[in-house]
């Protein structure tokens, strides 16, 4: 006799403890009448929604001044320049996006914007990047606030990973309970990174007129070149190098697009807020990036890719045991000393805000996750919701993969970035082109001059934005291919593979299950020959047998293999004893299987009776304990899963509750 409720029973005691565990850390459920979409005014959309963008300028300088630095210190006092290529290429995709929401005033993600002009196939080739977007900018925005983090406890820094894991692991739990972008949630530690970045920048601007700046622990240390750049930045390689720390230094574009995305979730006139966010969003970033990048270059801060080889103190290597600090950090203790309260409260500020942009991947993955669940690119199961109705198989999906990232790179935020920026741009390039394919149809349905003059104006803004992000995409790929943009292109078309795949079945699927003749599936089956199948004549048996015989089939017959002849003797006996008024056919297993002669008796039935309805009726056990799993047999649930296939037979499982299954049913009512 097998089990059933297996799943259950062979967790048990498990299963209840994880049960209990998970109404403490993730609550108990809501009604699905709980769920309403909250509305942001202005003041509290920029902050919440400007988090992952206003974020990265915690670690975009870095990686421009520490690429640089592999040509020498003569080649970091380039870092303002590239700084400044950058926030151009900043404002005029923040133009392009403002453009977006003139094109979709409801509300265009890139995803969007992709599917309405190019296709569905077009759409996941960018959701696919726009995927492992958010899976690093957890990855990314964790590790840099576990480096900060260490700022502030440097006894802690070979415990970064495990920081950043656990960090991640905080960021899982708090979505799953519901915790979404509340307005003072995310707003008020953006506002307060916002003001002290920005205070910080203006006292060091004041004291650099002044000649008071003092410069950077770290500007006294020689910088080793990479022996590529011996010779500096000269010739093509020279040139690609600056490339290079362009390309690192375009991370500070991500999450520029979050406000254009987001546009249901402004108050009204809600496209007109998104448009303002997203011209404030454009000032505060680049006075930061620019404020950040000036007072780097002016106090000397020496940041690089390899410290323990690359820095020299007095003609040595700082040795392995030296803690690099990152820029903003070396920066605040040049402003305000190292040990003062601003100090704290930059740094401080600087771990909170990357969390939070951190938390707002764990609300835009699920959702896009969902949507293209709709659409049939995803499993269905990322489209429900969970108990405190949150998606909650995407908030475990990202944080997984983020968690992953995160030890196979030891929270290396350089590393990261390289892989970082390739779904950005992607993303970027096609909702670009996207948006001239619009504004160019639109163009030929419209008539008004004035209407057409604008319409031309937001598509030469979305073709330079085009042309500059695709530029900077090709820049990006040659660039850092070979040091780690491979694995983030592969995980695209890995990605994309994988959802077309999916598309493809569910299509497939749907098509199959069209109905395309009413009548034949109307069709009632001639007869309904139903098959009990027996090893024993107990208390399940006979249940079975009653049950069998309330459903009054057109004929029913009990069946049993012969794998033990005593056994099958000593069944007959006890049929025959109890007088139980269905025949019982005994199969002959000389092989000692117990499925095969089943199945074969079942091909027979259902090929001198191809219209007759099989009902498999299966007695089986339902145990309380889960070690009383492994002592009964698991043949009932191998049969079933080989009668599934069987067209014309459907199995009835008739459960048996043993003592120690009801006690256990009692302990949880």
């Amino acid at each position: 006799m097998a089990s059933a409720g297996h799943k259950r029973a062979s967790l048990g005691a498990v299963l209840t403890f994880f049960g209990a565990a998970k109404r403490v850390l993730v609550g108990k459920p809501f009604r699905s009448d709980r769920r309403r979409r909250q509305t942001l005014p202005q003041r509290w959309a920029m902050p919440t929604f400007s988090a992952n963008a206003l974020s990265s300028v915690a670690y975009a300088p870095d990686e421009i001044i520490l690429t640089l630095a592999l040509a020498g210190v003569a080649a970091v006092v380039l870092a303002p320049w590239v700084g400044l290529a950058v926030i151009a290429v900043l404002l005029v995709v923040i133009a392009s996006y403002r453009q977006a929401l003139r094109a979709y005033p409801t509300g265009g993600g890139d995803y969007e914007i992709a599917r309405r002009n190019f296709g569905g196939q077009a759409g996941a080739l960018v959701a696919s990047a726009l995927m492992i977007d958010y899976v690093l900018t957890v990855a990314v925005s964790v590790s840099a606030a576990a480096q900060y983090a260490v700022e502030l406890a440097p006894g802690a820094a070979p415990m970064r990973t495990g920081i950043a894991v656990a960090g991640v692991a905080g960021l899982v739990l708090l979505n799953l309970r519901g915790v979404t972008r509340g307005a003072r949630l995310t707003g008020i530690p953006t506002y307060l990174f916002t003001a002290v970045v920005l205070g910080m920048c203006a006292v060091g601007v004041i004291q650099s007129a002044a000649g008071t700046l003092r410069e950077a622990p770290s500007a006294g240390f020689g910088i080793v070149p990479d022996a590529a750049f011996d010779a500096g930045l000269v010739g093509l390689g020279g040139a690609l190098l600056i490339l290079r720390a362009f390309s690192a230094g375009a991370a500070a574009l991500t999450g520029i697009e979050a406000p254009a995305a987001n546009v249901p979730s402004f108050e009204a006139p809600r496209a007109r807020n998104a448009a303002a966010t997203l011209g404030v969003l454009a000032a505060v970033a680049s006075l930061m990036m620019a404020g950040v990048i000036y007072l780097a270059n002016a106090a000397k801060v020496r940041v690089v890719l390899d410290p323990e080889n690359q820095l020299l103190i007095d003609g040595r290597p700082v040795g392995e045991d030296y803690l690099q600090s990152p820029v903003l950090s070396q920066l605040a203790a040049v402003v305000f000393n190292d040990a003062t309260l601003p100090f704290f409260l930059v740094v401080g500020a600087t771990v909170l805000v990357l969390l939070l942009a951190g938390h707002a991947a764990f609300n835009g993955f699920p959702l896009l996750a969902s949507r293209l669940a709709g659409d049939g690119y995803l499993p269905r199961q990322l489209r429900t919701r969970g108990d405190r109705l949150t998606y909650s198989n995407g908030i475990l999906a990202l944080g997984l993969g983020a968690a992953a990232l995160i030890l196979l790179f030891g929270a290396d935020v350089t590393q990261l970035v390289q892989l970082y920026i390739v779904g950005v741009f992607v993303s970027f390039t096609a909702s670009q082109l996207g948006l001239i394919t619009h504004w160019t149809r639109q163009l030929r349905s419209t008539a008004d001059r004035q209407a057409r003059w604008r319409m031309r104006k937001s598509r030469a803004i979305n073709t330079a934005g085009f042309i500059l992000t695709a530029a900077v995409l090709v820049v990006i790929l040659v660039t850092k291919f070979e040091y780690g943009a491979w694995i983030a292109v592969l995980a695209m078309a890995v990605l994309f593979a994988i959802m077309r795949s999916i598309k493809s079945h569910y299509d497939s699927v749907a098509s199959e299950l069209a109905i395309d003749d009413a009548d034949n599936l109307r069709a009632l089956p001639a007869r309904v020959h139903a098959v009990l199948l027996v090893s024993h004549v107990r208390k399940p048996a006979l249940r079975a047998l009653a049950f069998a015989r309330a459903s009054r089939p057109s004929r029913l017959e009990a069946v049993i293999v012969d794998v033990d002849a005593e056994q099958t003797r000593r069944t007959l006996e006890d049929w025959e004893r109890l007088e139980l008024p269905v025949p019982i056919t005994v199969l002959a297993a000389p092989y000692r299987d117990t499925i095969t002669p089943i199945l074969d008796y079942i091909a027979t039935i259902r090929s001198e009776s191809p219209r007759d309805l099989i009902v498999v009726y299966i007695p089986e056990y339902v145990v309380g304990k889960w070690w009383e799993q492994l002592v009964h047999n698991q043949t009932a649930l191998r049969i079933k899963a080989r009668l599934h296939f069987v067209p014309g037979v459907m199995v009835a499982s008739v459960p048996w509750q043993l003592a120690s299954a009801k006690a256990d049913q009692e302990t949880k009512i």
